[in-house]
């Protein structure tokens, strides 16, 4: 693969941030189809995004700088190419950050909090789905070894050198794997969003397919540096996929119980 997607001069242009970077870019402009469709303000939902992706990148730089501080200050040029480093440290803190600030600003911006996550439901997973396809590229997250027909087969020092990646051995491509769920789930969520009974309805289903992906696709991806738990039963991402599921099953059903209690009452 191809953890450098093309030079500048002396400066390198990672795979792995270019294609995360369209991943992003993409995600922004459907959001302002599917505020459109939740009936929110599009230009509302694009400040929301910007908010939140501004603030998760911030702070997930200024984790890797903290956490590397001693090489950085060996190479400060290193500082450039950063976007080149992914881990599912940063991912979770970068996650968390945003949808703090991205609920900061709709509380302030008195946004719809159901419609808004229905709206944000099928960019989220686009934008995942290419993210893990720049992971692909780069050999970070890379999956366990297999001799299947598709295995993909890292052979630059570069992967070696910013993900761990194994050289010469065949890996399950298990970012693919992970990618196409993700970007199936964001077809169905965009298809669902027009038909939802409830405000919060896509945003549980949304939940639920993450998490339902991200457990999955672990089975296939090596566990070094991902967490293990409970003796080696589950790694950190499967029990965040748990949680998401469980998350999305308590939105669906306060979602159900408030449209019952509501029709009942109105009875």
């Amino acid at each position: 693969m191809h953890p450098v997607l093309f030079h500048l001069g002396s400066f390198i242009i990672p795979a792995y941030g270019a294609v995360a970077a369209l991943g992003v870019l993409l995600a922004l402009f459907l959001a302002q189809r599917t505020a459109r469709i939740a009936e929110l303000n599009p230009a509302q939902v694009w400040n929301l995004c910007v908010v939140a992706l501004f603030s998760a990148l911030i702070v997930e730089r200024l984790l890797v700088v903290a956490l590397n501080w001693s090489a950085l200050r060996l190479h400060p040029r290193w500082m450039l190419a950063l976007s080149m480093i992914h881990h599912p440290l940063l991912a979770g803190v970068g996650a968390l950050t945003g949808l703090g600030a991205a609920t900061i600003y709709a509380r302030r911006a008195h946004m719809q909090l159901a419609a808004t996550a229905d709206a944000l439901a099928a960019p989220l997973a686009l934008g995942l789905a290419l993210e893990q396809f720049g992971a692909l590229l780069a050999g970070s997250e890379f999956g366990t070894e297999t001799q299947v027909r598709w295995a993909v087969t890292y052979t630059n020092p570069l992967a070696a050198r910013w993900s761990g990646t194994p050289l010469g051995i065949p890996l399950h491509p298990v970012q693919a794997y992970e990618g196409l769920a993700f970007l199936a789930l964001s077809l169905l969520l965009l298809v669902g969003l027009p038909v939802r009974r409830r405000a919060g309805d896509v945003a549980g289903l949304g939940l639920m397919g993450l998490g339902v992906a991200v457990y999955i696709t672990e089975i296939w991806r090596d566990w070094e540096g991902r967490g293990v738990l409970f003796g080696g039963a589950l790694d950190g991402p499967q029990l965040a996929g748990i949680l998401f599921v469980l998350a999305g099953a308590l939105v669906l059903i306060e979602r159900s119980g408030r449209n019952t209690g509501s029709e009942t009452s109105h009875g």
